[in-house]
């Protein structure tokens, strides 16, 4: 309520305020002392009611800013590059963008979603690159879980973060490597404490009913951005609607009998075709995950991003707005896509060609939209459980990190409708 009403307040003074300027902030490598921060600046100028513009493939894909002296002052404070520009001078940059010979487009941004990030309350063994990043921006979210998901809470939000996460129910598969552990033996306990409290006998059931409620809320129009393990155990988990494939060390009894064959893949967002990994002490859901079949030394493992029409196709430019179109690739327990397990409809927004893995996918789902990002921390390679967390002060112009915040931004965009 506290936030609300300094919002508010700061509306008021900016109405008062704005002059006949803007600023711009400029998004490239040579230019941007701090590119996470930006975004941070970008969101906040929305909340409090001012206009502006995202400048896709130009400068990094900079940013164009109503100019006022509070926003002056926070790029001052967070230590981001900007300049005050004149009318006329953001005038010239926008009619050299409408150029038809230039892939560029400057895009309206209007409102600054409302965010939530899928997450426990209690402190795991490992961080989330998301709220890690939020928190370095300074991008205001809520954390909420399963009681909050089953209460449809998910109404109150534009956009949903889905932490490092096993919708499947069986305990993220640490069981060959850390059953004996504390944290695995009172996660698990408090897990079960959880499903019998919200009224399900076994987790598998309770992760099925909040796969379900998160897959309306995309459906009904929310956008959607996962991570490492939470991008195929939420499709795996919906694809196994009602077959048992947990095994007893999960839920207490045997999985189904043949339950490859009960998958249905007309349930899921992103992936087709795979097959669910049996072995209970294999640390692998699927066969969608590349990490066991890649053949990338780490000094030459990049992903290239995708190039789109800025023009036709906004949604894809703006998710790959970078300053670099070779981004340096990381490992997690979901590292990569295999493209054979991709459903036709998807985009694949980045890739490794050489070893035919997408990194980075996009789709639509009924009225929403969704993104799938492999890989766990884009600047600590093998982030493994009890490594400590990332630094990002050290990492501010990162390409990896920059591509969870376009996700954060693009909600708040004007879009045209796709021809990809």
């Amino acid at each position: 309520m506290l936030r609300n009403l300094i919002i508010i307040l700061l509306f008021l003074f900016v109405s008062s305020s704005i002059s006949a300027s803007f600023i711009y902030v400029p998004m490239n490598d040579d230019n941007q002392i701090n590119h996470l921060k930006a975004y941070g600046i970008v969101y906040y100028s929305l909340e409090v009611g001012l206009k502006a513009k995202w400048l896709l493939n130009y400068d990094g894909g900079a940013f164009l800013i109503e100019n006022n002296k509070i926003i002056e002052n926070e790029c001052n404070i967070r230590g981001v590059t900007y300049q005050v520009i004149s009318d006329d001078k953001a005038q010239i940059i926008l009619e050299d963008i409408s150029s038809p010979s230039k892939n560029q487009e400057a895009v309206s941004l209007e409102k600054a979603p409302k965010i939530a990030v899928y997450s426990p309350k209690d402190k795991m063994p490992w961080d989330d690159a998301v709220t890690m990043v939020l928190t370095y921006a300074e991008i205001p979210f809520d954390v909420i879980y399963d009681e909050e998901v089953l209460n449809d809470k998910l109404i109150l939000y534009e956009w949903l973060h889905l932490h490092h996460e096993d919708f499947t129910g069986q305990y993220g598969r640490f069981y060959g490597a850390f059953r004996t552990t504390p944290w695995y033996v009172n996660g698990k306990l408090q897990a079960e404490k959880s499903a019998k409290k919200l009224g399900f006998n076994k987790v598998s059931k309770l992760k099925l009913a909040v796969s379900k409620k998160i897959r309306n809320f995309v459906i009904g129009g929310g956008f959607m951005f996962a991570m490492c393990s939470a991008t195929d155990s939420f499709d795996i988990a919906l694809s196994a609607d009602d077959v048992d494939i947990a095994e007893s060390m999960f839920d207490g009894d045997p999985s189904e009998s043949n339950y490859q064959s009960k998958i249905n893949f007309n349930k899921t967002f992103a992936f087709k075709d795979f097959n669910l990994i049996r072995n209970p002490t294999t640390y692998e859901f699927s066969t969608i995950d590349m990490t066991t079949k890649r053949l990338i030394p780490k000094t030459s493992d990049y992903f290239s991003l995708i190039e789109f029409s800025a023009k036709w196709d906004q949604v894809p430019t703006m998710l790959t707005q970078n300053h670099t179109q070779l981004v340096k690739g990381f490992m997690g327990q979901t590292t990569s896509f295999d493209r054979s397990t991709i459903k036709s409809n998807i985009l694949v927004l980045g890739e490794n060609r050489t070893n035919r893995e997408a990194k980075y996918i996009h789709g639509t789902k009924g009225k929403g939209m969704f993104t799938f990002y492999g890989g766990h921390d884009p600047e600590d390679y093998t982030h493994r459980v009890g490594d400590p967390k990332t630094e990002l002060e050290l990492h501010k112009n990162s390409p990896g990190y920059r591509l969870i915040l376009n996700n954060v931004l693009f909600p708040a965009a004007k879009k045209k409708k796709e021809k990809t």
